[in-house]
């Protein structure tokens, strides 16, 4: 089957690998991919301001086509508004740990490729705890807007499950 969908959310924790899946979506599809955190943050981990952020945002959600990877709730709402779709990576928190600390170690000292330029790849306790805080904090406000939004949605509770989901549809 063909792949349905034209702008793909992929939601999820710290480290759950969401911008190596929206990577790979958008390599199988022919889609743009939109990294947030290249929209947010400037070198050396200053973010931008709400209204410059917001204004990239926009523009970006007007395009025709696209996959997103990112949280900023804040957003949210707006961005599933305009989406076909969202996936949810429902990865544990302690495999996301693990995630977050193998690229790390990846990216030691340099900057990921979805990340701003400038922006050296780290795990700091801030982080840390906030990748184990997510299931409580961030998770049920996330699914109830996915709940809400009346948009399709898949949850995947692991990275394999969501591939297997990925390479279901015929490629281009």
């Amino acid at each position: 089957m063909k792949f349905p969908y034209k702008k793909v959310l992929v939601l999820g924790n710290g480290g759950a690998g969401k911008s190596t899946f929206a990577s790979n979506m958008g390599a199988r599809f022919s889609l743009p991919v939109v990294h947030l955190d290249r929209l947010w943050w400037l070198p050396g981990w200053v973010n931008r301001s709400r209204e410059e952020f917001d204004g990239l945002l926009a523009a970006e959600l007007a395009k025709p086509v696209w996959v997103m990877d990112g949280n900023y709730h804040r957003t949210l709402s707006q961005r599933l508004a305009a989406a076909d779709c969202a996936v949810f990576l429902d990865i544990p928190a302690a495999v996301c740990l693990e995630g977050a600390h193998a690229r790390a170690a990846q990216y030691a000292g340099r900057t990921r490729p979805d990340m701003a330029q400038g922006c050296p790849e780290r795990v700091d306790a801030e982080f840390e705890e906030w990748i184990l805080r997510f299931e409580q904090s961030v998770r049920p406000a996330m699914l109830g807007a996915l709940e809400g939004s009346g948009k399709p949605h898949f949850v995947f509770s692991s990275r394999p499950a969501a591939y297997k989901w990925l390479e279901s549809f015929q490629g281009n």
